[in-house]
């Protein structure tokens, strides 16, 4: 009897964990439906049949309406080449900045710094007039160039604070070890810290992308042909005044959702956390 006494507390508190690790388990299944649940009703929408269709039931006729009859296939080839553009520029641009953030030291630096937070602060919707009036004055309004342009100078400022942030985690001392070997400061950026900084130039890509590739303000504004119309742009066609068709709607909002999601799923395996901190341990 004093055995099964004994024996009893530590049943309980063993059982105790297993139930908080459940409850835990339980309360993020339900917070991910509830944040997936605007992105499960758009594919269920996409999946309805059009207006005046006699189909009933899930469907897929509503994607082939879309590629077969609008010009989905060039909004999509036009939203990939601006925000492809904007991504490799933007890195190209804040790979060397965000090094001068991280090793830097001096006035200058700072004051470089503190401009880009102030100009980061402001919105694009308070520059859009301003360039809109300077760009038509050099012909880049209705001009793919030109809004790749802006996207560029839109994500250029957290660009260079996400590498900098990157490249503070990377050790000065293995720069230091290549430069007594005989490399510039500049062979040592590149093959030193840019070569181990593949997690943080691709969290750099995304961000870039992804703020290119949603935007609707700008190209709103900017773009004026049907022909160089974007994504975002080409899917408020579908809305008319007195009755939407939401089944093209969603089904062109699904096309919109793909590249990003199929761009993350092969990327994944390229982060890593924690870095090469512990590189040089015991020298």
């Amino acid at each position: 009897m004093t055995t099964s006494a004994a024996t009893a507390p530590r049943t309980a508190a063993a059982l105790d964990p297993r139930r908080a690790g459940l409850g835990r388990t339980f309360a993020a299944a339900i917070v991910t439906l509830v944040m997936l649940g605007p992105i499960l009703a758009v594919f269920w929408l996409a999946l309805r049949p059009r207006l005046y269709t006699d189909i009933t039931g899930p469907t897929l006729e509503t994607f082939g309406y879309i590629f077969a009859n609008t010009d989905i296939l060039l909004w999509l080839k036009n939203s990939a080449m601006v925000s492809i553009l904007a991504t490799i520029v933007s890195v190209m641009v804040a790979a060397p900045a965000g090094y001068v953030l991280s090793r830097g030291r001096g006035g200058a630096v700072s004051a470089y710094s503190l401009f880009i937070f102030v100009v980061q602060s402001f919105p694009v919707v308070v520059f859009v007039i301003p360039l809109f009036i300077m760009f038509a004055s050099v012909g880049l309004v209705d001009s793919l160039g030109g809004v790749a342009i802006i996207y560029v100078a839109s994500s250029i400022a957290v660009a260079c604070w996400m590498m900098s942030a990157y490249f503070d985690t990377i050790p000065v001392t293995l720069e230091e070890a290549a430069w007594i070997d005989g490399c510039s400061v500049f062979g040592g950026f590149v093959r030193i810290v840019l070569r181990n900084s593949l997690p943080g130039v691709l969290s750099t890509a995304i961000y870039s992308f992804l703020l290119a590739w949603n935007d609707y303000l700008v190209a709103l504004v900017f773009l004026r042909s049907d022909d160089r119309f974007t994504l975002p742009i080409g899917l408020q066609t579908f809305f008319q005044q007195n009755q939407t068709d939401w089944g093209p709607v969603m089904a062109c909002a699904v096309v919109m959702l793909a590249p990003p999601v199929v761009i993350f799923a092969l990327l994944n395996r390229f982060f890593s956390i924690g870095g090469i901190g512990g590189s040089l341990a015991g020298r």
